[in-house]
């Protein structure tokens, strides 16, 4: 079984850190908490990492895996832009449970799955997954959950889910909030919202005044 980790003692915490962040430069998985529910995350520039994380899932590569940044400077790397409306958005609600939909830039090689030349980003709001990121760098990270199933809450349920295919869990306890994340796109000349989540859009509104919903 994966080696566990318990995030609320402090010395716990570091060694997992340093273990995690080492299998993530090995091109394991590892299952981190996040502030929405808990993620597998990969190397998101390891192709046979990103691969073993779909494998996990049992999840295909035409759902492609979001990356989580532990900054926005290495969000703005990764995209060919933000838009008109992008960093006033990342400003007001990152870090936290907005997923923006934007251009790849196109000089990276990596390999999400079937992404049409698009990324979807977000910054988490998680003490723990900030810190992991802030060593790692940006990560491949979808919901630690087989396909179908129900997201997992705590690092129990995930390794319940998962097993031995991770390599470290980081045990953040359970989450304060099962919501996912709002995704909006921002490929088009109007910001559209594709999956309901956290952030109501009358908030996304505050900020962009005009946003499509698909009500």
């Amino acid at each position: 079984m994966g080696r566990r980790y318990d995030c609320a003692n402090q010395d716990e915490r570091t060694s997992g850190l340093t273990d995690a962040a080492s299998a993530i430069r090995r091109g394991e998985l590892v299952v981190l908490p996040t502030d929405t529910v808990y993620g597998i995350g990969a190397d998101a520039f390891t192709p046979s990492a990103v691969t073993a994380l779909l494998e996990a899932k049992g999840r295909g590569r035409d759902m492609p895996v979001p990356v989580l940044v532990g900054t926005v400077r290495a969000a703005t790397a990764l995209v060919e832009e933000f838009g008109p409306y992008g960093l006033d958005l990342v400003d007001a609600f990152w870090p936290g449970p907005l997923t923006l939909i934007c251009r790849a830039n196109r000089s990276l090689s990596w390999d999400l799955g079937d992404t049409k030349g698009t990324v979807a980003v977000r910054m988490p709001l998680h003490a723990v997954a900030l810190d992991l990121l802030k060593e790692t760098g940006p990560m491949a990270v979808s919901s630690a959950n087989r396909s179908g199933a129900a997201p997992a809450t705590t690092a129990a349920e995930a390794e319940e889910q998962l097993g031995d295919s991770i390599a470290v869990y980081l045990d953040g306890g359970k989450c304060a909030d099962d919501v996912p994340s709002t995704i909006v796109d921002l490929t088009s000349a109007v910001p559209r919202v594709l999956r309901k989540g956290a952030i109501p859009a009358e908030k996304l509104r505050g900020v962009v005044s005009y946003i499509a919903t698909g009500d």
